[in-house]
């Protein structure tokens, strides 16, 4: 990062502008990534330096004794497109606050609540009691609905089983950025630095890779992937002008690339989003934009300006793909309605604003109303559609990302991002601390309807860590650990109990229950319950050789 007589100015103003600098070559918007010198070694052009500009940094490097001045560019604080960036070890040993009395106010008095506690069989009950003999009992004594479990009740009794047991591993030789599985549950689709997709099948319980496929025109690495909703095909995106689709079966690979025809010379999507029916395919890019593209008219029919920064995330709100959501280093979580979106009028629906940092991954609970948002800010939101935000939590969330002057990247959270506050106008109905966002574009998800009733919240860790949170309480009840890298996936098998981590150590693991002795807890008095045998563990692929 330069000698020890370094001279280093910076700044990081918030952008509304979005044309380009006079002077030829410069980008409309700069913000922290990748350290470049300019090409063709001009000066930077007056206008450029203007209190207009959106969040980023230069970097004025004099070493000692030199000569010249270098001044270096900084693109994107999104992924970055080079090594240069910080690696993910954990050499830093951040250890992220934990919040152990988390606000749940807004939370009590709002619908979620309800929803949750009918989806684990926990509403109308005295206290929240999930002792699983207890429930064995009540199902015995046939005080359970047609003698046997409901959905909720089920629901309630994986809360005993929380995965907890490394599986199965698989290493490669980079980075492995995204791993997620089918909505079925029969495959899983795992993106690396190496530039490959490969894909397990994961039928009858099995963990098994049968193909590995060379991704095409990749830009440093695969930043997302999506499968197509009738599990024939799956798309991905890197640094570069096009997404791709891809077959999954079949004896060839046959890729197409749908171009998006970008008027930026460096250009990235950074989320992947696919509607129901399968017909069109969001992309969240660089420079602040949403773009739609239309597979039955093999065209991009839509390019919306939608935030004042990168956009990071973008998220269908249910299976209608009517409603949509798309975050940005902006912090601001946009809602937007498919059917009125216009690339001259580019008007959101509504906005959430409470984030103090840039946002780096959006999950619906596929409800149409409720979603989460992950940010660099070092915490995740809850929101609800039907409480956006007005002009005053707008203006907070500008001033504090203003107010940002650190990279996420490579530098260490500062003390004060540390802090449990709340900006004035955050219509969030809860905060989750006790992860780390750093070093790249951690992803947090709801965990699973069928086997949960979404009564979980889990996500990657800059600590190389899975870390699980009780939607309703705000708590830690798991954690993940032994990965020696960020972890900048996870995902949660639809209908049991199991989670993948993808992380940049170069390594996949799959995590599931395994139970070596009981909890008294669990137990309940020992002179009501005879003993229990130890379940036996089955391995989940032994080989995927």
């Amino acid at each position: 990062m330069g000698s020890q007589g370094d001279t280093r100015i910076r700044w990081s103003p918030l952008c509304s502008t979005t044309r380009p600098c006079p002077g030829g070559g410069l980008p409309r918007r700069f913000s922290e990534n990748s350290s470049r010198v300019w090409q063709d070694g001009s000066a930077i052009p007056n206008p450029c330096f203007s209190p207009a500009l959106p969040r980023g940094q230069f970097h004025l490097m004099q070493g000692g004794g030199a000569a010249s001045v270098r001044v270096f560019q900084t693109l994107s604080d999104s992924d970055d497109d080079n090594d240069s960036a910080w690696e993910g070890r954990l050499g830093d040993q951040y250890k992220p606050p934990v919040d152990l009395t988390p606000d749940t106010r807004d939370l009590e008095c709002n619908e979620i609540k309800t929803r949750i506690q009918l989806a684990t069989g926990r509403l109308g009950s005295g206290r929240d009691d999930r002792s699983f003999p207890r429930l064995l009992c009540q199902r015995e004594r046939g005080l359970c609905h047609n003698g046997s479990f409901s959905p909720g009740e089920c629901s309630r009794m994986v809360s005993h089983f929380l995965p907890n047991r490394l599986a199965f591993t698989d290493s490669y030789a980079q980075k492995a950025f995204c791993g997620i599985y089918s909505r079925d549950g029969q495959l899983f689709m795992s993106a690396c630095q190496d530039q490959r997709i490969r894909l397990y099948d994961c039928t009858y319980g099995a963990f098994r890779k049968f193909r590995s496929i060379k991704a095409r025109d990749v830009g440093w690495s695969i930043l997302d992937v999506a499968f197509t909703p009738d599990g024939a095909h799956f798309l991905y995106s890197s640094w570069s002008d096009y997404i791709h689709i891809c077959n999954i079966y079949g004896e060839s690979d046959t890729h197409t690339a749908l171009d998006l025809r970008p008027d930026e010379r460096r250009f990235a999507v950074f989320s992947l989003a696919v509607s129901s029916d399968g017909r069109e395919v969001l992309g969240g890019a660089n420079y602040g934009c949403v773009y739609v593209f239309d597979m039955e008219q093999n065209k991009r029919t839509l390019k919306i300006e939608a935030h004042e920064d990168d956009v990071n995330a973008v998220a269908f709100a249910d299976s209608s793909s009517h409603i949509l959501f798309s975050g940005g280093d902006d912090a601001i979580c946009k809602v937007w309605d498919r059917r009125t979106m216009r690339e001259d009028d580019p008007r959101p629906v509504g906005i959430l604003a409470g984030h103090q940092d840039g946002i780096t991954f959006i999950d619906s609970k596929g409800d149409a109303r409720y979603l989460i948002s992950n940010s660099k800010d070092q915490t995740i939101k809850l929101w609800d559609m039907r409480r956006f935000s007005g002009s005053e939590g707008l203006e907070a969330s500008r001033q504090a990302v203003t107010q940002q002057n650190w990279d996420y990247r490579w530098q260490q959270v500062p003390k004060k991002a540390r802090r449990k506050s709340r900006l004035p106008g955050d219509t969030s109905l809860m905060t989750y601390r006790g992860h780390g966002v750093l070093h790249t574009l951690i992803r947090c998800r709801f965990s699973p309807a069928h086997s949960t009733g979404q009564q979980y919240i889990y996500s990657g860790c800059s600590t190389g860590k899975v870390v699980v949170y009780d939607l309703l309480s705000g708590l830690i009840v798991k954690k993940l650990i032994n990965h020696t890298a960020c972890v900048r996936d996870v995902s949660w098998h639809p209908y049991e109990a199991k989670i993948v981590s993808s992380s940049w150590d170069g390594n996949i693991w799959l995590w599931e229950y395994h139970q070596t002795e009981y909890d008294e807890d669990d137990l309940g008095d020992p002179r009501q319950f005879p003993p229990a045998r130890t379940p036996q563990h089955r391995s989940s692929g032994a080989s995927d050789q």
